[in-house]
């Protein structure tokens, strides 16, 4: 397994060993002692799986707030996604920032969204299935978001079209109207 820090700190792109014959493939998606070994503690506490039929279609930006937090191990298991994470802590160097990857059925790579982040996803194909480890419980008070289209974040998504959107997600604050508690270095 290969550990990538991005621009962002903790945010993390993790590449797995995939080993291949004429069989097939296989790879471990998810080791507690490799996590460990690149810094990161975690507890996963659920597994989540999400389907989405069109192309085009944007779930985010989302996040908890503390103390119901949570830190996401995204991946694409079918299909293609354009995979984001915004850095909401306040007092952060990089508050405000972001950062955006393909991940893929194909090319099999995960990003680690860490606790203070806000996370989304378009989807680059017809037909994507996204997985994803969380370290707490979907707590539906906590739960909050942001405007995909934040022109202060100015997020540069890979397709220029009117996203399909849920009416939460359609509804989302601006970051500097959103209600968050977090603050960097906590």
């Amino acid at each position: 397994m290969k550990f990538t820090e991005t621009n962002l700190n903790g945010v993390i792109i993790i590449e797995p060993t995939v080993f291949g014959d004429h069989r097939g493939w296989f790879m471990e998606t998810y080791s507690d002692s490799k996590f460990k070994e690149a810094g990161t503690n975690l507890n996963f506490v659920q597994d989540n799986q999400s389907f989405s039929a069109a192309k085009g279609t944007l779930r985010g930006l989302h996040y908890q707030l503390n103390p119901k937090a949570q830190t996401k191990l995204v991946r694409c298991t079918k299909g293609a996604i354009y995979d984001v994470a915004v850095d909401i802590r306040k007092g952060s160097p990089t508050y405000g920032q972001w950062f955006g990857i393909e991940l893929s059925a194909e090319n099999k790579k995960q990003l680690l969204v860490p606790k203070g982040f806000a996370h989304a996803f378009m989807t680059l194909t017809d037909d994507v299935e996204v997985q994803y480890k969380v370290d707490e419980l979907y707590s539906p008070e906590n739960d909050r978001g942001i405007i995909w289209n934040d022109p202060e974040i100015g997020i540069e998504w890979p397709m220029d079209i009117t996203p399909i959107l849920s009416e939460k997600d359609e509804k989302a604050p601006l970051l500097k109207n959103a209600e968050n508690n977090f603050s960097f270095g906590e």
